[in-house]
């Protein structure tokens, strides 16, 4: 006998063997071929949600499919430590944020745990752990000393409240998100890392990573940005030339003023003797320079009342401030042709400015009286350049440029260094040391601990006024010096977090050779959120990293799966002003009619209507979320884990549905209970990957090409990694187990029964490794492990005695036939037409053509 399935009891027993066993830890002395699976670690924000879940089971997943392979696999997991969100809770709740951000680790690893992960924690640790930022400290140092860091004067939003700087996205509506204060640009030296130099390999590399998913090459191509034109120079009397880069130089006499931004030198100038310009400069200072919100933003400007001469024409050409140009990027301004460029063309319409065609369709009238024309065509109005070709004219006039000393080729990049300063506490401290002068030099030793006694008093860092930490030596002379205050970037320590899991025991050097063995990793798991930020500066570092001489190879990550999001409906009531509240669908009960359809839903405390909103991602703004302990505590992990590998495929999103977790706990029950329902004659034979049987017996053969069919597929789609279908084999293959008739295949049914049984576990382990592992204990092999071994397809067992068609009459379904598996064609086609069904269509009709598809349909063309 088999008690009953306790998904919770069983579970801890297992986990409790794989812990005793060390089942999960990797080594580097296995003579297997390594395979390195890995998921974006998560911050440890107190608590997992689903979209974790999700993520890491995939990874999971993965993993023990690739053991079963056969291969050594490293599945390691850690904490993205740092990071804002510390800082806050720890003000919030009066506590440093060292404490609570070790509190939720602990918190979450045991959540992680619980889920059946067979990750390695023997290689954990976290990023706010001295002796893992000890080594990134190093490594900047090392990139200072090779001339691939520097400090430089940088604009940021700085909140005059808080006292801190804020990223793009907290800033709202101009004011920052926390404090509500206005927002100020304020200029204040930052450290820099020389991706720029780094642009064009990260660019032409990106041809070679066929693992990675087309969207995600395109998005990092679109933000390195490369655009290969011409940089023009106009004079401005009395000052520099201003110099301006253009993909279109066969439009440049096109031009009818130029853009300059708000802290370019020439607006600066201007806003000192026109109070005009100065408000103008100050609107600008307090709106978003986030890419996004300049694409949608108004776009506003003011003339400065100065004059360019363009470089051919010898025209005077006006200078404006425009919102749109922003000093950090090129050289703060731009050439306008508003005939040949869209936002151009608005700005000059709005303002009344000169719009001058000068490229015009080879066929047909240019036609720019509602829109700007942005097409290549031929040149007019051009002067000496008229006639040419967009393609030609935009060789000749960079020619032209070039020998008259106006201008230079050049190859941009949209790409700028990446600024790592951070004026946070709770992050790695730059280990920058500033003498007496105020000369900045590498600190000598490492790590340069994070002081974690502190208290967040909600303004600034503290360590910006801990004399403690400030106050050091000068490496050169040892003089009195100051340490740097700011901290690094958080993508800092995500960018090579990867390669650290390799050896996170070593104490005497970043990485050693375990790195280069382990390298790059084969699978890495996350969102496609990341895919400009964490996945570039990662590429980015693995390259510094293989510089430096600590890697051999050029990529961090050789195949990447971007999950979808996990999403689920609203519910929300709006009040008489607009504002909305959502509710979590735990507090909302619905009406649902007949047909399935939800009617209406109110709330559970008092009644109230609700509306029905749209399905979102799940977050705690939309309150949609589902807590995914609740539902480990209520079904156990292998139906959470089931529920988030069937319910869509990886890279899609999935939808949260209560009816289809509870489906997938009835569906485990069910498998448990064929293994109950068969235990005797399990006990018997054990479980054997296939039967060898020489029969005749019709309903053996029958069961057998169910089993390998469904095997083989299985197969095919782990390897495709469509997780869901193979999910879909293992419960058509329990259908069919419960639906033999057993009895009719005599002494022969309990080696198939072992065949199936055998063959369902092996589909299902990766996904349900307990209840698979524990099934194993009661009735495998107890000399070999379940994870020992991949599915084998019995090739024999696939052969069929006959094969069934579909029959077609001029593209509709009208009969099916069986026929003999070495029919002859000629033969097919007369079955066909032989169908009493099909006949019914063809009466009083010619056939003209039939089409045999071999082993699936016959379409009768006739008329």
């Amino acid at each position: 006998m088999l008690p009953s399935y306790d998904p919770q009891k069983i579970e801890t027993e297992v986990q409790r063997g794989w812990s005793e066993r060390g089942a999960f830890i990797a080594s580097e002395d296995d003579e297997r071929e390594k395979f390195y699976c890995l998921e974006m670690f998560p911050y440890p924000s107190g608590k997992l949600h689903m979209g974790h879940v999700r993520n890491y089971t995939i990874g999971d997943v993965i993993s023990r499919y690739q053991t079963m392979l056969g291969k050594n696999v490293l599945h390691p997991m850690g904490w993205d430590a740092f990071g804002l969100p510390a800082e806050n809770a720890a003000i919030q709740n009066k506590t440093a944020p060292a404490k609570w951000t070790h509190e939720n680790i602990k918190h979450m690893r045991a959540q992680l745990q619980r889920l059946g992960f067979s990750y390695d924690w023997s290689r954990e640790f976290a990023t706010c752990d001295p002796q893992y930022y000890r080594w990134e400290q190093w490594f900047f140092t090392k990139l200072y000393e090779r001339g691939l860091v520097y400090k430089k004067e940088a604009e940021v939003n700085w909140d005059p409240v808080d006292k801190t700087v804020l990223a793009n996205e907290q800033v709202i509506d101009g004011r920052g998100w926390r404090s509500g204060a206005l927002v100020e640009k304020k200029k204040i030296p930052q450290w820099f890392v020389r991706i720029t130099d780094y642009a064009e390999e990260l660019l032409s590399s990106l041809d070679d990573m066929e693992g990675w998913p087309d969207s995600v090459k395109t998005m990092q191509r679109n933000w390195i940005g490369k655009s290969v034109g011409a940089e023009v120079r106009f004079t401005v009397a009395g000052q520099e030339d201003l110099a301006v880069f253009t993909t279109r130089p066969d439009t440049l006499l096109g031009v009818t003023y130029l853009a300059v931004a708000a802290d370019h030198p020439l607006t600066i100038a201007a806003a000192q003797n026109k109070p005009e310009v100065a408000a103008f400069r100050q609107q600008c200072q307090q709106s978003s320079t986030a890419e996004a919100d300049l694409e949608t933003m108004e776009k506003l400007g003011i003339a400065l009342d100065i004059e360019a001469v363009h470089p051919i024409s010898g025209e005077s050409i006006p200078v404006w401030c425009a919102n749109f140009v922003l000093m950090s990027y090129g050289t703060g301004a731009v050439m306008a042709v508003p005939a040949h460029d869209q936002r151009d063309y608005e700005f000059a319409t709005k303002y009344g400015i000169d719009i001058k065609p000068v490229i015009y369709p080879l066929e047909g009238d240019l036609d720019i009286s509602e829109q700007a024309y942005v097409e290549y065509g031929e040149l007019r109005n051009s002067g000496q350049f008229d006639g040419l070709s967009s393609a030609q004219a935009i060789t000749d006039i960079t020619a032209w440029l070039v020998s008259n000393g106006l201008g230079e080729k050049r190859v941009n990049y949209r790409l700028r260094d990446w600024g790592v300063s951070r004026q946070r506490y709770w992050g790695c401290p730059i280990p920058m040391i500033y003498d007496a002068d105020g000369k900045a030099h590498a600190a000598p030793e490492f790590p340069v601990e994070l002081p974690t006694d502190v208290v967040m008093d909600g303004v600034g860092s503290p360590i910006k006024k801990m004399a403690s930490f400030i106050d050091t030596i000068d490496p050169v002379n040892g003089g009195p010096a100051s340490r740097e205050t700011d901290t690094f970037d958080t993508f800092f320590e995500s960018s090579w977090y990867y390669a650290r899991y390799c050896c996170p025991d070593l104490s005497t050097a970043m990485l050693d050779q375990r790195a280069n063995y382990w390298l790059p990793v084969d699978q890495y798991i996350g969102g496609i959120e990341h895919a400009v930020m964490h996945l570039l500066y990662a590429r980015f570092f693995h390259k510094l990293m293989r510089d430096v001489g600590l890697l051999d190879s050029d990529e961090p990550f050789k195949r990447l799966l971007t999950q979808g999001m996990v999403i689920a409906e609203t519910y929300l009531r709006r009040d008489e002003n607009g504002k909305t509240e959502y509710f979590n669908p735990d507090d909302v009960e619905v009406s649902i009619d007949e047909k399935g359809v939800i009617t209406g839903a109110v709330l559970k405390s008092d009644g109230a209507p609700v509306e029905i909103g749209p399905v979102e991602k799940m977050s705690k703004s939309k309150n949609n979320g589902v807590d995914p302990q609740s539902m480990i505590d209520k079904y156990g992990a292998d139906t959470v884990r089931l529920f988030t590998m069937f319910a869509a495929p990886p890279d899609q999103s999935l939808e949260w549905n209560d009816d289809a977790i509870a489906g997938a706990s009835r569906f485990l029950r069910r498998v448990w209970n064929l293994f109950a329902a068969h235990a005797e004659t399990l006990r018997e034979t054990g479980l054997k990957p296939q039967a060898q049987l020489q029969t005749d017996c019709a309903s053996v053969k029958a069961s057998r090409l169910t089993i390998h069919t469904l095997v083989q597929r299985a197969a095919r789609d782990y390897q495709r990694q469509q997780f869901n279908t193979v999910v879909a084999a293992a419960m058509e293959l329990t259908n069919a187990a419960e639906k033999t008739d057993w009895a009719a295949m005599g002494d022969q049914a309990p080696l198939v029964l072992s065949e199936l049984c055998f063959n369902l576990l092996k589909i299902l382990a990766p996904v349900t490794p307990h209840l698979c592992e524990q099934l194993w204990s009661e009735f495998g092999d107890q000399n070999s492990a379940l994870t020992e071994g991949w599915l084998q397809v019995d090739d024999t067992a696939l052969v069929r005695d006959e094969i069934n068609y579909v029959v077609q009459v001029n593209g509709k379904l009208r009969g099916k036939i069986s026929v003999a598996a070495d029919a002859a064609s000629a033969d097919i086609e007369q079955l066909a037409q032989e169908d009493a069904n099909v006949q019914k269509f063809l009466d009083g009709l010619t056939v003209r053509k039939i089409i045999v598809v071999p082993g699936k349909l016959v379409n009768i063309v006739a008329n």
